[in-house]
């Protein structure tokens, strides 16, 4: 069977939408359709009811999700298998985009002083994008901020991350840090109804980012505030280039390690999370 079928019939699953799933995969929505037609001929079952937008699992369907999950995991095994042989000194991992200056660029120069024998191959991805490749065995573990809840994936908080409301201007209020020089962080759906909820009479960013390290170096050069992680921030506000918004509450997100459940290289994996408690 060929397993891409498999991997779209997963994907359809968890986003219960064709075109979702499209996107995720980088096909045409007619493609994915075809896929999952494709798999339903050569089981001679059809695995979704199709009812206007709504999409469930029939009971073919539910009977196979528990096979498909198997099938991308033990072909995952055997890609470890092969790829590393009886080397137990290798470990793969992938860091989400959000989280690698606040967090796990720290975290790899510890793993690397730490353990200077261990092969490491180090990769950024976007949350989905990690996610594939953890289910295909390209990768032993990654970290995220807000994981996919599959069967086949244990998922595990490692740290947590506190934002601070920081400044180039000292004496500001909160309505003012919140105003015209605010950069807004993408750090996930979570954060933003978190942010909302705080904040509910805040204007919208004109300046949105991705990533902690591009609203740094914007606000240092230019001036203005974000909600940026307090460690990356500490340097500049204990030398007074950035200063704290007084009365703004801290923002707390949780980082999550995870990986596949049934995996030979959990030794290795509980060796390099270990770090993150230092």
């Amino acid at each position: 069977m060929n397993l891409e079928l498999v991997r779209t019939f997963l994907e359809v699953e968890r986003l219960r939408h064709f075109g979702k799933a499209a996107e995720e995969l980088h096909l045409t929505q007619a493609a994915v359709s075809a896929r999952i037609r494709q798999l339903e001929e050569i089981l001679g079952a059809q695995l979704f009811d199709r009812v206007s937008r709504d999409i469930q699992l029939t009971p073919a369907g539910n009977r196979m999700l528990r096979h498909a999950e198997s099938l991308v995991t033990n072909w995952r095994n055997a890609r470890q298998d092969v790829a590393f042989g009886d080397a137990d000194e290798q470990v793969a991992f992938g860091g989400s985009l959000r989280l690698w200056d606040a967090l796990l660029q720290d975290w790899l120069q510890r793993l690397r002083r730490g353990a200077p024998e261990l092969a490491i191959n180090a990769e950024m991805y976007t949350p989905d994008l990690l996610t594939r490749r953890l289910l295909d065995g390209q990768i032993d573990f990654a970290v995220m901020l807000e994981p996919a809840q599959l069967q086949s994936l244990q998922i595990r908080p490692v740290a947590d991350i506190k934002l601070i409301l920081v400044s180039t201007q000292a004496g500001l209020s909160v309505d003012t840090a919140l105003g015209e020089g605010y950069v807004h962080i993408d750090w996930g759906l979570s954060h933003g109804v978190e942010y909302r909820r705080l904040f509910p009479d805040a204007p919208p960013a004109r300046t949105r980012v991705s990533q902690a390290n591009m609203a740094l170096q914007l606000i240092r050069e230019l001036g203005g505030t974000a909600y940026l992680p307090a460690k990356l921030v500490s340097r500049d506000i204990a030398d007074g280039t950035l200063h704290k918004v007084g009365h703004a509450p801290a923002i707390k997100r949780t980082a999550f390690a995870v990986y596949p459940t049934a995996t030979g290289r959990l030794p290795i994996i509980e060796r390099c999370l270990a770090l993150f408690r230092q």
